[in-house]
């Protein structure tokens, strides 16, 4: 499906901005008609243009005219989002946020943060699990205290032993897991968190601006992230609660899961793919809260350039010494 401008016929998309829908032909707004694909997947519905779609594509943009294209039968039935957290940043001012702050970076390539590089960022909604659980953790341990006092001429030490017990019910709500094996788990942990609250309704319209794609890691095989997640979160939370002890030894501790549900939901990322030396350098913004992971590459030519200036700088200066002992 795309979404044409019922004014001019324009491509409508998705303003982080405006917060909805805009024709940035005509610069109307709320002007989109939904206009369904026919056939084959691989031929753009505006221009009739051969799209290039890869095997977990939901959505894309058509090479030829430009137009955002969204799957219609990889973002319903069983590949059917439930929620999606809305772009909250557009690619102008990401753009800005990376200037702002990689502009300290002195040794990085001169091109870096050049108007054509970043302009080749692309905003990518990211295939989530989303976990609830409903657990009960019993947890049983010996805790100890110690008590150490003098009469007289005699220390005397008292031992107090304790039965410590905690039986504990826990709600987790929307423990992520990223259902795409294209993306780095260990990246997608570091732009969390986001804010859930922030999650709506699923609807097409927000993917119409956006690359997209569906989940490629089935849900069995995501949660043996997220139940790692919440069996750790658990024990701390029930940690947290048994205190004043001088010693704690732990004897035995059960977690059952009493309910637990799991939904789709899409997350916004940025990605900027920096190409330097033949080596990748990819950056990713968390499109919701702009959080940025990446490492800046460094240019030798700056770093030797500098290094020469600095001790032509420093030889001027002892030369100026020198001459100015002698003169004396």
């Amino acid at each position: 499906m795309i979404f044409q401008c019922k004014n001019c016929g324009g491509n409508v998309i998705y303003s982080p901005e405006r917060k909805g829908m805009y024709c940035p032909y005509c610069d109307s707004e709320k002007s989109e008609q939904r206009k369904d694909s026919e056939g084959d997947i691989h031929i753009c519905p505006n221009c009739g243009g051969e799209v290039p779609v890869g095997e977990y594509t939901s959505a894309t943009k058509c090479p030829y005219c430009d137009n955002y294209i969204i799957l219609n039968e990889r973002i319903e039935g069983v590949n059917a989002p439930q929620m999606i957290i809305p772009f909250q940043h557009s690619k102008e001012m990401v753009k800005k946020l990376m200037r702002e702050k990689f502009k300290k970076c002195t040794f990085a390539p001169t091109d870096f943060l050049s108007e054509a590089k970043l302009n080749t960022m692309e905003g990518d909604y990211v295939p989530f699990w989303l976990y609830d659980y409903d657990v009960n953790y019993e947890y049983r341990a010996e805790g100890r205290k110690i008590r150490v006092w003098v009469s007289g001429d005699t220390e005397y030490t008292e031992t107090s032993i304790y039965d410590v017990y905690r039986d504990v019910d826990v709600k987790f709500s929307r423990i992520p897991a990223d259902a795409s094996v294209k993306m780095p788990d260990e990246v997608m942990d570091l732009m969390e968190p986001y804010n859930y609250e922030q999650m709506e309704p699923f609807k097409p319209e927000y993917m119409s601006g956006f690359m997209g794609e569906k989940f490629s890691v089935v849900p069995k095989d995501a949660e043996v992230r997220t139940r790692k997640k919440m069996e750790e979160d658990t024990s701390a939370l029930v940690r947290q609660t048994v205190t004043g002890y001088g010693s704690l030894s732990e004897r035995e501790r059960h977690l059952s899961v009493n309910d637990q549900k799991v939904n789709m939901g899409l997350l916004p990322v940025w990605k900027y793919g920096y190409s330097y030396k033949n080596q990748e350098y990819p950056f990713y913004i968390n499109g919701q809260t702009a959080k940025i992971v990446g490492k800046v590459p460094v240019s030798a030519k700056k770093v030797w350039a500098y290094g020469a200036t600095l001790w032509a700088v420093l030889t001027v200066i002892l030369i100026c010494g020198y001459y100015g002992i002698m003169m004396l």
